[in-house]
């Protein structure tokens, strides 16, 4: 387990001797906790586990050769801001260091004073408001136009607890190489991994966004800010109407789905993605006025994330409304967490869009090898009946005419409920950088029109 377990933890190690477990558990905490949050993995041995001692509680504030945290570099800050005050076209790319800093009434009280529009990565979307001014939208492969096509017109980058992963990025021979970068980060690992940085701020950003705002001047950048208005326009037109108002003879689209549920919680809800296009699909069209208000899988994209971590959300914030988005692949993965969520009394409101397919595996497919369709289609069960054994409210939906109300319905019973919504089959999530591509290289439908 230990062997196992280290590379993808801050620190795994096993309990052999009843006494060190004190010590141990003080250590994990500290570490799990301290610097870049992170989990740890403590393997407790039988014997250890069943044995008796003189238990004592310890505590732990330092180890040797761990630094989670850095001191200011006032030179750096001092440089950071320099570039600041003199760049023309910024641009600040909003990552999930934010939301873990909480520093998200820091964040807006920068961007407020330089004048700087900010574009989110998927785990830093709600650090911004919706409606925020400068909130310019989503990075990335499935992002609004226009921050991708303005990272490669920007002169500086300022990148806020974000880590230049590849869906970000795209192809990094072609990534912003007009622009100055500069990157806030608590973890020195993701310095000049992916992007070279002209400055570094290292620190949590709580503390770094403050020290920097101080040195900044009030600054407008009106100009700069109205150029994004043309690719707003654009994706409206191609893009966005077509999926939050689709012809009434059409199948009902994930989108529209997503934004009568936001509208319905008057964006106060916490939202919880599954993994795939229904992923895709609620971040871009559900909208947010509270913080802390987005749970969603980074990274590898684990499918069956969602119902468990709509349980962990639920229990964190009790008296908010939680919407869980999944798609009928990924649901089934963990649905048998159904049961904990009756067991435990949990007000969860499923969302669950069903086209009958791995959509966004399909959406690959189609694009990219051919049409060659493996594993896709889906044989599904009938969810309702899923839903009725585990004594859960539900309702099936498969006319237009029929969302709101069933959506009022959901929102308006003080018990979990399961809205299964059969969406258009054969949809695909735009716009799309493909892997690989530039940011600029972008497709707003099949025709690329």
């Amino acid at each position: 387990m230990v062997g196992i377990t280290q590379p993808i933890t801050k620190w795994s190690y096993q309990i052999r001797d009843e006494k060190e477990i004190p010590w141990a558990v003080a250590r994990a905490f500290y570490i799990a906790k301290s610097g870049r949050p992170g989990p740890v993995v403590l393997d407790f041995a039988k014997n250890a586990q069943t044995a008796k001692f003189d238990f004592e509680p310890a505590t732990c504030n330092f180890i040797r050769s761990y630094l989670p945290n850095h001191p200011l570099d006032k030179d750096a800050i001092a440089a950071a801001a320099q570039l600041i005050n003199q760049s023309k076209k910024p641009l600040a790319l909003v990552g999930h260091g934010v939301t873990i800093g909480q520093a998200e009434d820091e964040l807006k009280a920068f961007l407020d004073k330089a004048d700087i529009p900010a574009a989110w990565t998927l785990l830093g979307e709600s650090a911004m408001p919706t409606s925020y001014r400068l909130n310019k939208g989503m990075l990335g492969m499935h992002g609004n136009i226009g921050p991708n096509i303005k990272t490669n017109e920007c002169d500086l980058l300022i990148a806020i607890g974000m880590r230049f992963d590849d869906r970000i990025t795209g192809d990094l021979n072609a990534y912003a190489k007009q622009a100055k970068v500069i990157h806030f980060d608590i973890d020195i690992a993701e310095i000049d991994k992916n992007v070279k940085t002209d400055v570094a701020i290292l620190g949590n950003v709580k503390d770094t966004l403050p020290a920097i705002t101080q040195l900044i001047t009030h600054n407008q950048h009106t100009e700069w800010i109205d150029s994004f208005n043309e690719f707003e326009a654009l994706e409206m037109d191609r893009v966005i109407r077509h999926e939050l108002n689709p012809p009434a003879e059409s199948p009902i689209t994930m989108g529209e789905v997503v934004r009568k549920v936001s509208d319905a919680t008057q964006k106060r809800a916490i939202l919880v993605t599954d993994v795939g296009q229904n992923q895709m699909e609620a971040v871009r069209y559900f909208q947010f006025e509270e913080k802390r208000s987005v749970v969603t899988s980074g990274g590898a994209g684990t499918m069956g994330f969602g119902i468990p971590a709509a349980i962990g959300a639920k229990i964190a914030q009790p008296h908010r409304t939680v919407c869980l988005f999944c798609g009928d692949g990924g649901f089934q993965m963990t649905m048998q967490e159904l049961g904990t969520i009756i067991q435990e009394k949990l007000d969860i409101k499923i969302i669950l869009m069903n086209n009958n397919y791995l959509g966004m595996v399909r959406q690959w497919q189609e694009l990219f090898f051919h049409q060659r369709y493996s594993s896709t289609p889906m044989v599904n069960p009938d969810f309702t009946t899923i839903a009725n054994a585990y004594n859960i409210p539900t309702r099936l939906v498969s006319k237009r005419e029929e969302l709101d109300g069933a959506i009022a319905d959901m929102l308006h019973s003080t018990n979990s409920y399961l809205l299964v919504v059969n969406v258009q089959e054969h949809s695909l999530v735009y716009p799309m950088t493909p892997a690989g591509g530039a940011v600029t290289t972008i497709l707003l439908n099949e025709n690329n029109k």
